[in-house]
């Protein structure tokens, strides 16, 4: 029985590819993605941890080593 390996898909992100809130859409164009072929738009929340998981492809996104979202004033 073969057994397939599925590569998880990392994107690194810059704190200004952040939005106000410290956040990116997946599907994303930051990500290579087209829009209008892929899944739901899914709102994850980088600023909190570093990084979020999409729940529908896996896909992740991630600060750069040595960003920070420097929200607020």
């Amino acid at each position: 029985m073969a057994t397939t390996e599925h590569k998880q898909a990392v994107v690194e992100l810059l704190a200004t590819d952040l939005n106000a809130n410290g956040g990116v859409y997946c599907p994303s164009p930051v990500a290579g993605m087209k829009v209008w072929n892929t899944h739901p738009r899914v709102y994850l929340d980088v600023a909190s941890t570093g990084e979020g998981k999409c729940s529908y492809c896996g896909t992740v996104y991630r600060l750069k080593a040595g960003e920070h979202f420097g929200g607020g004033h």
